[in-house]
């Protein structure tokens, strides 16, 4: 009777002699199709071409392999993979929290942050806080929260428009931006930077220093005052 000990399952492809089939469909280094070859027809190519066989589709019949530099491909997969991952957009919902007699200065500053969180791709969650009388005068949060959807429109819109949830008031702003998109350009502002500062790092190293005067200048004005001096001297006797 058959039993699964554990252990975890492969998944990289069989490379040279863990081939096991009697003959693969072979492509070549340059994705060349070379046809249908015994398994041994197939590895003898490859150490002529100081390649890898891997096999690239087992499940065709018969299997795909090709000639490939085997250490090379798994390094270029890795990268392209972390690249991916880099590049990867994680939605965010960041949240924002106000009261519906919100000081002018506050309001600003809260704005400022609502801004930067559209400019980055991420949603914004508005929540405006009721308390005491307050519950008596939803409009006032409804007002607020249209008032700050038109100032920041240029950069977001309303993905969900405002909502009594108990003593809360909710809404949701969406940046016209996506993700990937804001991070480009702030990885371009980031490299525009860089390169700004090394500019002027290379242009500050290029630029002469002042130095003093030689001293055979200093010298030979020395002398023609000695030379003065010895006239005046002769000039006097």
């Amino acid at each position: 009777m058959w039993c699964y000990r554990g252990g975890s399952i492969s998944t990289e492809p069989r490379i040279n002699d863990r081939i096991r089939v009697p003959e693969v469909r072979l492509v070549g280094p340059s994705g060349e199709q070379v046809g249908i070859v015994p398994l041994a027809k197939a590895l003898e190519l490859a150490q002529e071409y100081d390649l890898d066989l891997v096999e690239v589709a087992a499940s065709a019949r018969p299997p795909v392999c090709k000639l490939m530099d085997y250490g090379k491909f798994k390094y270029e997969s890795a990268m392209k993979a972390r690249e991916a991952r880099k590049n990867q957009a994680h939605t965010v919902i960041k949240e924002m929290k106000l009261r519906p007699k919100i000081d002018p200065h506050d309001y600003d500053t809260k704005k400022g942050h609502v801004v930067r969180f559209l400019k980055q791709g991420d949603k914004v969650k508005i929540t405006i806080m009721f308390r005491g009388r307050e519950q008596s005068r939803p409009e006032l949060g409804y007002r607020l929260l249209q008032r700050l959807a038109s100032d920041v429109e240029e950069l977001g819109f309303i993905e969900s428009n405002p909502k009594q949830d108990g003593r809360n008031m909710i809404m949701v702003l969406g940046p016209h931006k996506k993700k990937t998109e804001a991070m480009a350009e702030a990885r371009e502002a980031q490299a525009a930077r860089k390169a700004e500062r090394q500019g002027a790092a290379a242009a500050d190293e290029a630029t002469p220093s002042k130095e003093a005067a030689p001293v055979e200048a200093t010298d030979a004005t020395d002398a023609k005052v000695t030379e003065a001096d010895a006239g005046e001297a002769n000039a006097e006797a």
